[in-house]
């Protein structure tokens, strides 16, 4: 008869404790939390060994929380500490750690960098009991005197090999020396050699030691393909991949090339998003979200996410690059087939990369050689692929008009561009320059809102004449014949604009007399301070009073001044032409 499985109840969890596990359907205790539970309930220091996915943070996170009794926590002076080498991960244990601390009114908060200190210097001067940090930055709060260590009760070391992978050691050894002697420590690691057993023997006193040993049906829960692929097909087998398996975590070896993958598997309909360490936190929490619920098909990630990302339901895991080392290897394929579960790890083995892929495999003890590419390996483990979940809150960064005609202007993403009225021909008789009844104000219409106030057929410069193209007409320039040019006129002829086709201009105030500026302002002088009747003080009636004639001369007679001084004194008789 095969023994009964223990409950967390039977291993001394306290019954508010197991309530809550309950409440999130956690009924029955992983092998590792079996094993260090009651060691760690009792105060003793635990080392424990467990692969990762193993559930090793409700092993130290239950012994740790309810071993919290008596007053909380005073601002600054936090009473669990729990070390985590990435800020993802952090993040994640916090969350966990809520769960079990809810209960009991605890407070919990987790300090990592990419965020800003003033949330962080907040839940420190309000009081926390479980702060969970990352070694920087925690670093960096101590130097600023935010948070003190002197009444840490438990220290939790999480994913300790990492720590030691990553350069944080040094920090996690200064951190422990700033602790009281007499605390409990709770260390958990994949292995125990090397750095980490420097830790063990210097900082945990008779520490219980707890391996969890994985049998061989757990190694061959993921199933491990190596494929023969060229560099430019492994964005086409990563989306038939992705196709097949569901939920997929794909590896790069650089940040550039996260993005650059992400971007290659949007443009073929997988759902993508990138993480790595350039990112900001907030750009990086978003994109694990979307991850978890489900608004992207594949996370596309560094190494960062080797050790810092802990999903459930993760059914492949693509190497796009092979990693730089086994342990690399194992830590990437660890995000697949966590707890019993089973998944797929694809490996893309160039040609360039065969000699270094065959020392990996034989270094890992898993098929060697290379296959071709084939889906139906993945539908044999994973079974029919998992119905893509539709993404309503996730805009992609351009959307398209039904139409397929490019980006929207204004409105809701993906709603058809409003349709713009229907182009007029312009009517006859409302020339280029012409008085009109309906015209544009811009060009001298005797009812539009005119720019200087004059009281009629004024030009945009305010000269009486603006209307002596009248003459020439539109319908010569609807027949295609050329623009009228003033006899005389040469290349200095007025340039008034056109009226724009459409709607005709808004009727306007005509302007009051002795004015010569903007309209709306009685009693303002022209600039010779002369108070004027209508076209007082324009360019045109001063070129009259230098013999310059109206019918031959220039309306726009101020644009020519600036450009060649007194009108008079540089035309001839006729005011024609320019002087030479």
């Amino acid at each position: 008869m095969p023994p009964l499985q223990p409950s967390f109840a039977s291993l001394g969890v306290p019954i508010d404790i197991v309530a809550a596990l309950d409440r999130k359907l956690i009924t029955e205790p992983f092998p590792i939390q079996s094993m260090t539970i009651p060691d760690a309930l009792a105060g003793r220091d635990v080392c424990g060994k467990a692969p990762t996915g193993s559930g090793k943070t409700l092993a130290f996170g239950i012994g740790a929380v309810a071993r919290l009794t008596g007053r909380p926590a005073r601002p600054k002076h936090p009473r669990v500490l729990v070390l985590t080498p990435t800020r993802e991960l952090a993040a994640q244990v916090a969350a966990e750690l809520q769960l079990l601390a809810t209960p009991r009114n605890l407070r919990v908060d987790s300090f990592y960098g990419g965020v800003g200190y003033g949330p962080q210097l907040k839940a420190l001067s309000r009081g926390v009991d479980v702060a969970v940090a990352c070694p920087g930055r925690l670093g960096d709060l101590i130097e600023r005197g935010s948070i003190k260590l002197d009444a840490v009760e438990i220290v939790v070391i999480d994913e300790a090999d990492r720590m030691a992978d990553m350069g944080f050691l040094p920090d996690v050894k200064r951190i422990l020396d700033l602790t009281p002697s007499d605390r409990q420590t709770l260390l958990f690691s994949a292995t125990l050699d090397g750095d980490i057993d420097v830790l063990v023997r210097r900082y945990q006193h008779d520490p219980a030691r707890h391996e969890l040993e994985v049998d061989e049906d757990d190694i061959n829960a993921a199933v491990h393909l190596f494929w023969k692929v060229s560099s430019g097909d492994r964005i086409d087998r990563t989306a038939d991949v992705i196709a097949a398996a569901g939920p997929t975590i794909v590896f790069s070896r650089t940040k550039h090339g996260t993005d650059r993958i992400a971007r290659q598997l949007e443009q073929r309909g997988v759902r993508a998003a990138a993480i790595h360490g350039d990112r900001s936190q907030k750009q990086r929490e978003k994109a694990l979200d979307l991850f978890v619920r489900g608004a992207v098909d594949t996370l596309v990630a560094t190494d960062v996410a080797a050790r810092g990302i802990h999903v459930d339901g993760v059914n492949a895991v693509v190497h796009f690059d092979p990693p730089a080392d086994a342990k690399d290897y194992v830590h990437r394929s660890g995000r697949t087939a966590r707890a019993g579960a089973t998944g797929v790890v694809v490996s893309f083995v160039t040609p360039d990369k065969a000699a270094a892929v065959k020392s990996l495999q034989r270094h890992l003890d898993v098929p060697m050689g290379t296959t071709v590419p084939d889906m139906a390996s993945i539908k044999a483990v994973i079974g029919d692929p998992p119905k893509r979940r539709p993404s309503q809150d996730r805009v992609p960064d351009s959307a398209t008009t039904p139409g397929g005609k490019g980006p929207t202007r204004g409105g809701r993403p993906g709603q058809a561009r409003r349709q713009g009225k229907p182009w007029k021909a312009r009517p006859v008789g409302a020339g280029y320059g012409q008085s009109s009844a309906s015209g544009n104000p811009r060009n001298g219409s005797s009812s539009g809102n005119p720019r200087n106030g004059s009281s009629s057929g004024t030009t945009r410069n305010g000269s009486s004449t603006g209307a002596e193209y009248a003459s020439t007409g539109s319908s010569d320039r609807a027949s295609g014949s050329p623009k009228p040019v003033r006899a005389g006129g040469g290349p200095w002829e007025q340039r008034t604009k056109r009226a724009k086709p459409g709607q005709p201009g808004k009727p306007g105030q005509p302007g009051k007399p002795g004015q010569s500026g903007k309209s709306g302002k009685p009693g303002k002088r022209n600039r010779h301070d002369k108070p004027g009747a209508p076209g007082a003080g324009t360019s045109s009636s001063r070129r009259a009073r230098t013999g310059s004639s109206a019918g031959g001369g220039h309306s726009g007679g101020s644009h020519d001044q600036r450009r060649s001084g007194p009108v008079g004194a540089k035309r001839g008789a006729g005011g024609g032409t320019r002087g030479r």
